[in-house]
């Protein structure tokens, strides 16, 4: 036996099994619970402080969790290298809870200013409101965030590449900057999942997942992830579970179950959205194409450097446009159907306005632009799905 560690691939398939806990059973069955009794006070006592001081793997109570948890659990922390994997009811819980096991009241945060959108409002409404503030910071910004910490900067919180604008960013940098000012890196890091880029291994403290999107893989489930290190590890702990917060098992099984096509629906994702993205370049409409694994990219340097992959996600921008006519694009395209989230094996498509949620700098491309999620679909019809709406768009812009 080797003690070589096994490669992504074969870690989404295996991480995570425990042949003794599932009894031989391959898929760690759905285990609904709540409550758990006990033979005696002494046998609660003894699972108490296995839980509680020890910090085993034990049932105790359901929003403890149960095997079903531990198996997706693990298998994450597997994948990220993390010294625990805290589970959350969304993406967005996931950021926001993060966040929370971080700070304290009187503290700054620094927050690209290409985050996640609903990231950005928890951290303007609610993070306020508890005498947090944030600072926004230019995507690019990179070892140059120094000049931005505060005395009382204790996160910087990235997302790599950034929701609709897809602008990399130097995470061994921004790591060096926050640990030397005794601050925490935190990622959001759902557009490569964990198959493509490690953050924690990159020098971030906490890796982000909306496992709702890639991890999940079918539309049908809503999950998050944090994966922390030790540094991080008491924080976060202490938020999730002071807060109460806990994933169905149902949701926990169906991400576990994602989980394990992960390699091979990434890679025909990755497939998928190259053949697009290179023949969206050739169209006369298109000004840019933003996707980092394109060498045209500003960011393809880093995304080169740091990540082994490229998802589905892209987005473009045009040379001139319209709400009138995006809407005539997207209103009659019949294999990109309008609609939130992303991530799952089919395609998507969604209007993009980026300078309505930037402060730190101006998006000057000309709005709005187009998010697509490239799916499983073949590519020929997809393209021609995209001909199509093209075509619309020109008529509609005259």
């Amino acid at each position: 036996m080797t003690s070589k560690k096994p490669k992504a691939e074969t870690q989404v398939v295996r991480a995570g099994v425990n042949k003794a806990r599932n009894a031989g059973i391959v898929n760690t069955p759905v285990f609904h619970a709540s409550t758990v009794v006990f033979e005696s006070v002494a046998a609660l006592r003894a699972a108490s402080d296995r839980v509680f001081k020890k910090h085993e793997k034990v049932l105790f109570y359901g929003r403890r969790g149960t095997p079903t948890h531990w198996t997706f659990q693990e298998a994450i922390s597997d994948l990220e290298g993390a010294a625990e994997t805290f589970l959350t009811p969304s993406g967005l819980s996931a950021c926001t809870l993060a966040i929370l096991g971080c700070v304290k009241a009187g503290d700054n945060i620094l927050v690209t200013d290409s985050a996640y959108e609903p990231t950005r409002t928890f951290c303007d409404g609610l993070l306020a409101a508890l005498g947090i503030s944030t600072t926004y910071y230019p995507p690019t910004v990179g070892a140059g965030i120094a000049a931005l910490m505060k005395p009382n900067t204790t996160v910087i919180f990235a997302e790599a590449p950034g929701s609709h604008t897809f602008e990399m960013q130097d995470l061994p940098a921004l790591a060096k900057a926050a640990h030397a000012r005794d601050a925490l890196l935190l990622v959001d890091n759902t557009w490569a999942s964990p198959l493509f880029c490690q953050p924690l291994a990159l020098g971030a403290d906490v890796s982000i997942q909306a496992a709702t999107k890639y991890i999940v893989g079918h539309s049908d489930a809503l999950i998050g992830t944090i994966a922390v290190n030790d540094r991080a590890r008491s924080g976060v702990g202490r938020a999730v579970s002071q807060i109460g917060i806990v994933v169905a098992p149902d949701e926990v099984y169906l991400a576990t179950r994602g989980l394990r096509t992960l390699a091979v629906r990434l890679k025909q994702h990755q497939a998928n959205a190259m053949v697009v993205a290179k023949w969206l370049q050739q169209q006369p409409e298109v000004k840019r194409v933003l996707y980092p694994a394109l060498p045209e990219d500003p960011g393809h340097a880093i995304w080169k450097r740091d990540f082994s992959g490229a998802s589905g996600l892209l987005g473009m921008v045009f040379h001139r446009t319209s709400d009138a006519a995006v809407a005539a694009m997207i209103d009659g395209m019949t294999l990109f159907p309008l609609g939130f989230s992303w991530g799952g094996f089919e395609s998507l498509i969604a209007p993009s306005h980026p300078s309505e949620a930037r402060t730190a700098e101006t998006w000057a491309e000309p709005e709005p632009g187009v998010r697509l999620h490239i799916g499983l679909e073949h590519t020929d019809d997809l393209i021609a799905d995209l001909a199509a709406g093209l075509a619309r768009f020109r008529d509609a812009l005259g």
